[in-house]
């Protein structure tokens, strides 16, 4: 394969034994001072930040730990995987990598919904938070559950089969038609680290296809807002023009969205021009300059 992007701060792999499983961190940067710690979103993995590593500046130390079973973490024996997991690895995680104090955040779409919730229950363990597009979820109503939990019955009763390309070129190919705005060059980096090949030289994703299952369990906005009102770090809000302009994400203009962002009591907002949901490989160099910005001011 050809015309591979070429990361300018390549990064090194770290495993951490936490909670029963093997983690894997990638790292850039000495093993000195406090870390910025990176959390990518769901069916993605750590590699996903290396555009957005390369624009920062050449000193910063970067800790990005692949999510239980993504990437080259392990994976629990299990039907499917519960959000509040995330938040006891990454307790674990910290406990491991950084333990004297608060580290600073920056988590992409389910990390940020996983960062901004870690907040809001370890408050001294943050310091400062960047949330890449984590929106959180609309609202649900108790009439919904009867149908969620019948689904995820259905689900569990049948195994997921991984997704499975026929070469690295093709899943380059489509991660470039999902995101006209990823170079090929760029997609085909992260085909790289986003799979393994199999025996018969295909290519399957480092994602465990159970993540795919539904959740049986409704989001609790009222649970979620009184977990937020313990955010105590200053949180920015980075957000992308086309996600602001999506009419599925119409819910997040809404005056009852508003009120949930208001608990927070040092927020602020930025919307990205020409940037969809993956801004941090949209807009890698906007979105360091923010982080650098955020993090150091």
């Amino acid at each position: 394969m050809t015309d591979r992007y070429r990361p300018v701060r390549p990064s090194r792999s770290r495993f951490v034994e936490a909670r029963g499983l093997r983690h894997h961190v990638r790292c850039w940067g000495a093993d000195v001072g406090r870390p910025l710690v990176m959390l990518h979103g769901w069916m993605d993995g750590s590699a996903s930040f290396q555009f957005v590593v390369d624009a920062l500046g050449p000193e910063r130390r970067v800790l990005a730990p692949d999510w239980r079973g993504f990437g080259l973490t392990g994976r629990p024996v299990a039907d499917c995987y519960w959000f509040p997991d995330y938040l006891a690895d990454l307790d674990a995680l910290l406990d491991a990598i950084w333990p004297e104090g608060a580290v600073d955040l920056v988590a992409h779409s389910m990390g940020g919904n996983v960062a901004m919730i870690y907040a809001g229950l370890r408050p001294a363990r943050v310091r400062r938070l960047v949330n890449l597009e984590g929106y959180g979820l609309p609202g649900t109503t108790a009439v919904q559950a009867p149908g969620r939990m019948r689904r995820w019955l259905d689900e569990v009763r049948e195994p997921v089969a991984p997704r499975r390309y026929p070469s690295l070129e093709a899943l380059a190919e489509r991660l470039a038609s999902t995101n006209p705005r990823l170079p090929i060059d760029k997609a085909r980096w992260l085909a790289d680290h986003a799979s393994a090949p199999t025996d018969d030289g295909r290519r399957v994703l480092l994602g465990d296809p159970a993540h795919r299952r539904v959740n049986p369990y409704l989001y609790r906005v009222d649970e979620t807002v009184e977990i937020w009102r313990g955010i105590a770090a200053p949180v920015l809000l980075v957000e992308s023009a086309d996600t602001l302009s999506d009419p599925q994400r119409a819910w997040t203009r809404e005056s009852e969205y508003a009120v949930r962002l208001g608990v927070v009591r040092d927020l602020r907002r930025v919307r990205i021009e020409q940037a969809g949901h993956m801004l941090h490989h949209d807009r890698p160099d906007v979105v360091a300059a923010l982080i650098e910005e955020f993090i150091d001011g």
